[in-house]
């Protein structure tokens, strides 16, 4: 007796909607990534696509991966302590580019006192150690009704 054949899965999307694309990039020399992986899993769960950059990407190669995979949501996830510098330089990036149609989110460990600082740069989120996982899919897809 021959096992039943499994038919493979369709997803069909409605007419005019896509998925949200997200990319997580992991900057500088930071090797902490199960958080960033956990929050990419959680984000696919929810429906997304998600580009996971890896670690020790440069703030370069992250504008240039959302640039080529068209993405709606960029997130950085940091632990390292670096998120100002870094968000700096990623928001001074995307405004040189002319990249202003894209969520900008931070997450990792980030004292509250940054958090207004990190919203003064332009960033969308912040999202530090102990966020809700579900409040992340609900701000992008929230804050999404104006990138499309």
């Amino acid at each position: 007796m021959q096992p039943a054949k499994i038919q493979p899965l369709i997803r069909i999307e409605p007419l005019g909607e896509k998925r949200i694309r997200v990319l997580i990039g992991k900057p500088g020399l930071d090797g902490h990534d199960r958080g960033a992986k956990v929050v990419a899993h959680a984000l696919k769960d929810a429906g997304m696509e998600v580009i996971y950059t890896g670690l020790h990407k440069t703030i370069d190669e992250i504008v240039n991966t959302a640039l080529e995979e068209d993405v709606d949501v960029i997130g950085l996830s940091i632990y390292s302590g670096a998120h100002l510098p870094l968000s700096q330089k990623l928001m001074a990036q995307l405004a040189e580019k002319r990249i202003t149609d894209k969520i900008v989110l931070v997450g990792g460990n980030i004292p509250q006192k940054d958090i207004q600082t990190l919203e003064g740069l332009g960033v969308t989120g912040v999202f530090p150690v102990g966020a809700h996982l579900d409040e992340i899919a609900a701000f992008i897809r929230e804050k999404g009704k104006w990138v499309r």
